[in-house]
């Protein structure tokens, strides 16, 4: 099932413009992935430095995706974009380790942001694919997950690259919005 239409199945009520945020740390694979939401070519990915969006819009469907950059200097400036968010999807690289503390720090600094209190937020555990890839379970207790109390979370394991998982994890968000 394609992006599209999955939107159609999201969508209650056509009009209303749906405003995601995609964040995690650099290099976690926030653009490969909103790229191939988009149906585009992920061959040649560069850093981002600053912000795209993604806008798709069909038979009165418009989904607005804000990939920010994830570089240290970069995330203070996030919360420039958290007006508005109806979902919060978050990226990490399942395989990099060593960075998971620095991941559970900015990911709960953004729990407690007052203009996100409630948003549903998925989490991609992006590069599943990879044998040093951490576990669903492993990713949950890194980043304190199950504490959260305050508003609907998914896990999601993914492959951006390859595309799997996001189907599954697009879908979730479509239950999110309907409730």
């Amino acid at each position: 099932m394609g992006l599209l239409a999955l939107l159609r199945k999201m969508k209650a009520s056509p009009s209303k413009e749906l405003k995601i945020l995609l964040l995690g740390l650099d290099n976690a694979g926030k653009t490969t992935l909103l790229k191939k939401i988009a149906s585009e070519d992920v061959s040649h990915i560069t850093p981002t430095q600053g912000f795209n969006i993604k806008s798709v819009q069909s038979n009165g469907i418009n989904l607005n995706v804000w990939d920010i950059g994830g570089q240290r200097k970069i995330r203070p400036y996030w919360r420039n974009y958290f007006v508005d968010i109806d979902m919060l999807v978050f990226v990490i690289d399942s395989s990099d380790r060593k960075r998971f503390e620095e991941t559970e720090f900015e990911l709960s600094h953004l729990l407690e942001e007052e203009k996100l209190s409630g948003v549903p937020i998925l989490v991609f555990a992006n590069k599943s694919d990879l044998l040093t890839a951490a576990t669903p379970s492993e990713i949950t207790t890194a980043l304190s997950l199950s504490s959260i109390r305050d508003r609907s979370w998914q896990i999601q394991q993914c492959s951006a690259l390859k595309g799997t998982g996001l189907k599954e994890g697009l879908e979730w968000l479509a239950k999110m919005v309907k409730k």
